[in-house]
């Protein structure tokens, strides 16, 4: 079988492209990438990214095919702004773009450091604005379309980027986003769940009505506060954005940015959309972010978790023994390989059953009797248990050793 749903490498649900499924999707033609883990992602509390953290992380993301990497806000601090000049100055194939605030003065200092283009934000929401920024709406818009047009003058491609539109006046939003079309300048907008309020279904209406309204292309942001990131990105891509914000496995301010690895796999593989990015490279890269940034995601995270091809059930270990041979991916819904991780491996611990046994004894060239594989099994519960830990490759065969020296009939 070849399909959408199942190849060589992912197998998945059918019911993704049917009919009534289809017809509601309307991606673009080209989805893009932009990553922002070295902006909004190093904003996750904790994590400092020095100039060679930064350039690295670059290296990385433009080598995996990233078309676009936001490499910091030169305003945050002289290191900041030399890591970007460092980057720029790499002639990476992915375009090179900065964050600044409504400010003339942060556009100029993009400008010094040559990047292509700059995001450029203001809080749009009246209650934000007055409670958060001590300001108003007018202080927005005129912000807006001053710094706007110093950007146009100086040759950035601009993206006008919202904060907090989910949370605004619908109306009020469309009238600032009007002034700075009209008045100022945006080669494209962004619309943000600043605080990942939204659903995936509200997004799509949203990003359907700018693009009715506005003759610009759509860049959607969120956060991952309600675990809708991902869903609401896709939402927002399936009604005609055209570029996703993300990060490096999630990092970012809260609950994280929506988790570039989740969104460019599950376009791939749920919805047949090949975006043009390495998949092969997410491990090493989420390795070296994680490194970096000081921290570790559990080991189930999606995509890039340690544990994820490691199985401990009995039951499972033995659907998969039986099945890896014939179909390997009955188990998992794609291959390892795909994200740079190795295949399958058989744990052994306290869920264990007899075919996590023999799974190991094979690999030993060992053959016992069907009783020495219960008392041998008998063992690894007990042990896992008393540790609350997996067993160690040495611990099951001290565990071997010990039970077929009690039953010396087994053949080894």
């Amino acid at each position: 079988m070849n399909s959408p749903w199942k190849t060589d490498r992912w197998f998945t649900s059918a019911w993704n492209h049917s009919p009534e499924v289809k017809a509601s999707l309307h991606f673009p033609e080209r989805i893009r990438i932009h990553d922002v883990t070295l902006r909004d992602g190093e904003q996750q509390t904790g994590i400092v990214f020095r100039r060679q953290d930064k350039v690295a992380i670059a290296k990385k993301l433009a080598e995996a095919g990233v078309h676009r990497i936001e490499a910091g806000m030169p305003a945050v601090s002289g290191e900041d702004e030399a890591a970007i000049k460092d980057i720029v100055a790499l002639g990476l194939p992915s375009e090179i773009f900065s964050f600044a605030r409504c400010m003339p003065a942060d556009v100029k200092l993009a400008k010094e450091c040559g990047v292509k283009g700059i995001i450029t934000e203001i809080p749009s929401s009246d209650h934000i604005i007055k409670n958060a920024y001590g300001k108003t709406m007018d202080w927005a818009i005129k912000s807006s379309i001053e710094t706007t047009l110093a950007a146009k003058e100086a040759g950035l491609y601009t993206v006008f980027f919202t904060i907090d539109s989910t949370r605004s006046d619908p109306d009020r939003l469309m009238d600032l986003i009007e002034r700075v079309a009209t008045e100022g300048h945006m080669d494209s907008l962004t619309l943000a769940d600043s605080f990942g309020g939204c659903t995936p279904e509200a997004i799509g209406v949203a990003v359907r009505k700018l693009k009715q309204r506005f003759a610009k292309p759509i860049e959607i942001h969120c956060h991952e506060d309600f675990g809708l990131g991902v869903a609401n990105t896709i939402a927002a891509l399936a009604n005609g954005a055209s570029v996703a914000h993300l990060t490096v496995t999630g990092t970012g301010e809260r609950a994280g940015n929506v988790p570039l690895e989740d969104t460019v796999m599950a376009l791939r593989c749920l919805y047949d959309i090949d975006v043009g990015i390495k998949t092969e490279m997410f491990y090493e890269l989420s390795k070296l972010v994680q490194r970096l940034a000081g921290f570790q995601v559990p080991p189930n995270r999606p995509i890039i978790g340690d544990w994820l091809y490691y199985i401990e059930s009995g039951v499972v270990s033995m659907f998969h023994r039986r099945c890896k041979q014939v179909e390997p991916l009955e188990y998992i819904p794609f291959a390892p390989a795909m994200v740079g991780r190795p295949g399958v491996d058989i744990a052994l611990g306290k869920g264990s059953g007899q075919a996590n046994v023999e799974e190991h004894l094979e690999r030993r060239g060992m053959q016992v009797t069907p009783q020495q594989v219960d008392a041998i099994l008998a063992r690894v519960k007990q042990l896992s248990i008393e540790k609350k830990a997996l067993l160690t490759g040495a611990e099951f065969d001290q565990i071997v050793s010990t039970v077929l020296e009690r039953t010396p009939a087994a053949v080894s």
